[in-house]
């Protein structure tokens, strides 16, 4: 009998600093595949991948950005999280330099500064995480 668990997974809340590291907002990606709407890029674990090479691979695969890992936010675990299944996700802020390109499953990725986030149009529990990365 195989163990089941969850997938594991990781996001990037990407800070986006311009040449005079001035913030110019946060990147947020348009999903390609369902549930449609913005999400914060991210993607799965691969085995044999630690969740910070996971989290840099994919934030280079989701909007063509070298990010630099500033801190862990925080472990979203809440089963009901994903529609798809029961994923957690290792979320952590990011600082990078120039300019998004979707690529990958995102079909736009967009900057939005701090105040002018979509929090409606967030798919997953991503209104949740963005809220506790303002908080902090």
């Amino acid at each position: 009998m195989g163990i089941k668990t969850p997938f594991v997974a990781v996001d990037g809340i990407i800070q986006l600093f311009d040449d005079k590291d001035d913030l110019q907002g946060i990147v947020l990606i348009e999903r390609k595949n369902p549930p449609v709407g913005l999400a914060i890029p991210g993607g799965f674990v691969d085995i044999g991948e630690t969740v910070e090479d996971a989290l840099i691979r994919e934030m280079k695969e989701e909007t063509s950005l070298d990010v630099e890992i500033i801190r862990l936010l925080g472990v979203y675990s809440d089963p009901n999280r994903d529609p798809r299944f029961h994923t957690v996700s290792i979320t952590f802020v990011c600082k990078a330099y120039g300019t998004p390109k979707a690529s990958s499953d995102a079909k736009e990725v967009k900057v939005f500064k701090l105040e002018e986030i979509p929090f409606d149009k967030l798919v997953f529990d991503h209104s949740k995480i963005l809220k506790d990365f303002l908080m902090r």
